[in-house]
């Protein structure tokens, strides 16, 4: 199992434990630096805090005392907590510097490393590089963003492996040297607003995807977002752009087919995943496994049989002749305005949730195909409103997902697209996204 070698820090705090605290943690302990651990809701009788314990952590639980950042030379944080915390703050002040987790995998993994980062799109990009490197038969291994640790994961890779690693600009804020062999930046957004604070600390974060490489490495960039443009002077890497709109020297497409340079990759129609969005993911994720020497007929396998993530315009089935998709992962507008440009049939809406103070009206020029909208949660009303402007004949506002989808199958007609595309956060009613949609999932096939 892999440590870290000559690591420059000997006293380090973890602020929030969680998984990418506790993978940290250990990681830390088992590479023999003196650690401290900070959590507030932790108690001291947890088996994770006893296991760390007793490994030769000190904990600190119940508070966030200044004095846990004394003899401190480096603070690991969850990427959630807010650099506003007390401890982190402080931290700034005293001049330490503060990473997540991520950074420590960039430290540890000695193989091959594409890092996929973007305001929307990251899982199913990373899920697809992932999944076509496995089809050439190379060993890879996929992590960060999407659900595994990645400094957990880094501890059993090998020089031969690729680690695949979907990464949030949270994480990436909190990295000082991160560099990936191949980035990914598949477009940049308004989000998150309420963490970053400004539209351009945001942009920033992102940027960071990209800021540590050098001349021998690449950055596979959209072409088509004028937004990433203006970091690319900045960029030491190799520049390979991907554009669903023109012919670029890295991955496109035409009428007929998907091109890596000058090489026919597929033929479009033989690509089973739905939507425009999609198709500027597939043309990422063909650049960045065609920079790693992967083979056209690994590439083919995936993109002829990968119909999408679980909760990311995900087609769950046909149900009395309705076509039901489960997009729960869309959690803002941009990404239900790529759902619902994705079907060209009727589209019954599900919409709805936490309320982070925004209006809806940007969805306007995306809801000319929905016939009924189910609304639910804290923008409810809001959302409803938005569906008025429209015109939509048929809006319905209920409390749980199984009224949504009892009346969304009472809206449609056979043919139609029933969509669970929220354009909110879930955490007004569900703990995460994938519980909500797990909701809809089994709503459906109770009815």
């Amino acid at each position: 199992m892999n440590t870290l070698i000559n690591f420059p820090y000997n006293h380090v705090l973890v602020l929030g434990l969680a998984k990418s605290g506790t993978a940290a943690a250990e990681l830390l302990l088992d590479s023999g630096v003196q650690l401290r651990i900070n959590d507030l809701k932790a108690k001291m009788d947890d088996p994770a805090v006893a296991e760390l314990t007793r490994k030769g952590a000190e904990v600190i639980t119940g508070g966030h005392p200044i004095e846990a950042l004394d003899n401190i030379d480096l603070l690991v944080k969850n990427p959630g907590i807010p650099y506003e915390n007390v401890l982190v703050a402080e931290a700034e002040t005293r001049g330490i510097p503060i990473i997540t987790e991520v950074e420590l995998a960039g430290r540890l993994h000695e193989g091959n490393l594409i890092a996929v980062t973007g305001s929307n799109g990251k899982t199913t990009t990373t899920t697809l590089i992932y999944e076509m490197i496995a089809a050439a038969h190379q060993p890879a291994a996929i992590a960060g963003n999407i659900g595994k640790v990645a400094c957990e994961v880094a501890r059993n890779t090998g020089e031969e492996e690729t680690m695949v690693v979907e990464l949030s600009s949270f994480q990436l804020l909190g990295t000082l040297t991160f560099k990936p062999n191949i980035a990914v930046w598949l477009n940049l957004f308004e989000a998150h607003l309420d963490y970053h604070h400004t539209l351009d600390n945001y942009h920033q974060a992102k940027a960071k995807i990209a800021k540590y490489q050098e001349e021998e490495d690449f950055l596979v960039y959209n072409a088509d977002d004028e937004k990433i443009s203006k970091f690319l002077p900045d960029i030491q890497s190799k520049l390979v752009p991907f554009s669903i709109h023109r012919k670029v020297d890295g991955a496109w497409v035409d009428n007929n087919w998907v091109y890596f340079k000058d090489e026919p990759i597929i033929k479009r129609n033989e690509i089973v995943l739905v939507g425009e969005h999609n198709l500027s993911n597939i043309l990422a994720a063909v650049a960045a496994v065609k920079l790693s020497g992967i083979k056209n007929e690994a590439v083919s396998k995936v993109l002829t049989r990968f119909t999408g993530v679980p909760h990311r315009l995900q087609f769950i089935e046909k149900k009395l002749d309705r076509y039901i998709y489960n997009d729960s992962k869309a959690t803002n507008i941009l990404a239900t305005s790529y759902a619902l440009k994705s079907f060209q049939q009727p589209v019954v809406l599900l919409a709805g949730g936490l309320d982070r103070g925004n209006t809806f009206d940007d969805l306007l020029p995306f809801l000319s195909s929905v016939k009924g909208m189910v609304v639910f949660g804290e923008t409810a009303d809001l959302l409803s409103e938005t569906g008025g402007k429209a015109g939509i004949p048929q809006i319905k506002k209920v409390e749980t997902m199984e009224e949504a989808v009892k009346e969304a199958f009472s809206m449609s007609n056979p043919e139609d697209v029933i969509l669970l595309s929220p354009a909110c956060a879930s955490w007004d009613q569900y703990r995460t996204f994938e519980e909500r949609g797990n909701m809809f999932i089994d709503a459906v096939h109770k009815l």
